[in-house]
């Protein structure tokens, strides 16, 4: 009973945290993080020693499948190479300079271990990137880049750590047996998840409850985490192309208003699972120092600090290197809000958060792992830094910059409508009668608006309506598939499609 009444505790803490957060303009994991490790010295207070495996299927999986299911794949492709350098390289280089910096100052640390602790380190969390990218609202192909970052640098970071952890433990780091392995992991993960998801399509679309189709989702979601898991694939690779082959799914396929509450559920439990983690972020603390041997509190301490700051400073550099190497080898100049430039390098580069994911590996290293109370301890430094001294001040250096105003959205936005309101207009042409007339003039006055950046959405109607939404819904779908708009543009016209679809109801 009293981790019952810890855990309500705990999320009405984090949600005055939050409005708090949003009052003051901050982003709400940085005021999280840091009121868990207030929280972690309350008198008291009991111990949420949850399992490692736990910790990543609960709070990372369904967060990487909601932003996996909202990221355009059409900026995905477009961005492959800025996003394919920080997963790749970005992640090498942050192992290797960690590695070589703990080795340093501790000598006796073996390779291995030091190679884990670079590795676990490495990529910054996709929880953590999510949540602060979409307060602080940068210039949409920038935050592209980072959101497809965040939702595969886990796969890259995660191998190099098993290896490192392995030859730990076994004494052999057998990278010509690993390579052939990462290949096929690789593969069976892109494999196994579009078949799941085409499988999962065919299932969820056919359920007419909105509550049944959530909790069914959900229990997708982690069910494909956990059989990625017994199959020895990549749990985040797996996921993250279910989530992008479900998000192309057409919005023909799913009743409108399952999909509206399916939504509005999904956002809410994804909120609640990011504030505990960030919580538990800063509740990590107390057991962590607990573990520390007597007298080295204050050298770890300030070796764990030399750590954070080379963690930034090797994301920073390497954002700046390629986008020397981008501007050398460009055909044409940049434009400003391209990752290539100059201020979007920088952004790029201070958007290194941590988060849940580097804290449960360290978590889940043995117990009689080489110097494993110091990489609980630089874990915890470099997750907590990251946020509060890259998290808190990304929103004020994005003012700073002030980048050029990026359109993008509302013009494809403007561009969806117009389609979709000229194919209903289309679907018309065989109607008779006062009422197709009628709606022939309202739709004309409605694409009017559209053409002029309206929202033409406003009016309610009934049968003749509702018979040519799908008519509509294919043009935004034709859209979608030439690559003439990309997601987010294609979701907020579905979601008013979705609305006016509603209000047809008889």
């Amino acid at each position: 009973m009293l981790i019952f009444e810890t855990i309500l505790a705990l999320l009405l803490g984090a949600a005055l945290l939050s409005m708090l957060a949003r009052a003051i303009g901050a982003p709400y994991p940085v005021l999280l993080a840091l009121g868990g490790a207030v929280l972690a010295f309350a008198p008291g207070l009991p111990s949420l020693d949850l399992p490692p495996d736990l910790i990543l299927a609960l709070f990372v999986a369904p967060v990487l499948l909601d932003a996996a299911h909202d990221m355009s794949f059409r900026d995905l492709k477009r961005n492959w190479r800025p996003v394919f350098s920080l997963v790749v390289v970005a992640v090498g280089l942050t192992t290797l300079a960690v590695a070589m910096v703990a080795r340093w100052f501790l000598p006796d640390m073996p390779w291995g271990a030091a190679i884990a602790l670079g590795a676990l380190l490495a990529p910054p969390d996709a929880v953590s990137a999510i949540a602060v990218m979409r307060q602080a609202k940068p210039p949409h192909r920038i935050r592209s880049v980072l959101e497809g970052e965040s939702l595969l640098n886990d796969a890259t970071s995660l191998l190099i750590y098993r290896l490192a952890v392995g030859a730990v433990v076994t004494g052999e780091l057998t990278f010509q047996e690993a390579a052939p392995q990462f290949l096929l992991v690789a593969f069976g993960s892109v494999i196994v998840g579009w078949s799941l998801a085409r499988l999962a399509l065919v299932l969820i679309n056919r359920i007419a409850d909105a509550p049944t189709s959530t909790v069914l989702q959900f229990i997708t979601t982690f069910g494909v985490w956990l059989l990625a898991e017994r199959l020895g694939l990549s749990e985040v690779v797996t996921l993250v192309t279910f989530g992008l082959t479900a998000g192309r799914g057409s919005t023909l396929a799913a009743r409108a208003d399952v999909r509206l509450k399916s939504y509005a559920n999904w956002e809410t439990v994804t909120f609640v699972l990011n504030v505990l983690a960030f919580t538990l972020i800063g509740l990590q603390l107390r057991p962590i120092l607990a573990a520390l041997e007597d007298g080295r509190h204050i050298d770890w301490l300030l070796l764990s600090l030399v750590i954070l700051a080379v963690v930034i400073a090797v994301r920073l550099a390497w954002a700046f290197i390629y986008r020397g190497l981008r501007h050398a080898t460009a055909n044409e100049p940049g434009e400003m809000t391209r990752p290539e430039s100059m201020k979007a390098a920088l952004i790029v580069g201070w958007s290194g958060m941590r988060g849940i994911v580097t804290l449960a590996a360290a978590l889940a290293l043995p117990e009689a792992f080489p110097y494993r109370p110091f990489i609980l301890l630089t874990a915890f430094t470099v997750v907590l830094g990251t946020l509060v001294i890259q998290g808190a001040t990304l929103r004020p250096l994005l003012a700073w910059l002030d980048l050029p105003a990026d359109r993008l959205i509302e013009q494809e936005i403007a561009l969806a409508r117009a389609a979709t309101l000229t194919a209903a207009l289309e679907a018309l042409g065989g109607e008779d009668g006062p009422a197709a007339e009628r709606l022939r003039l309202e739709y004309a006055s409605m694409l009017e608006q559209a053409k002029a950046g309206q929202d033409p959405y406003a009016v309610p109607d009934k049968i003749l309506r509702r018979q040519i939404i799908p008519h509509a819904r294919h043009a935004l779908d034709d859209l979608r598939c030439r690559g003439e708009i990309g997601d987010d543009a294609y979701r907020q016209v579905e979601h008013e499609l979705d609305r006016l679809e509603l209000t047809t109801r008889v």
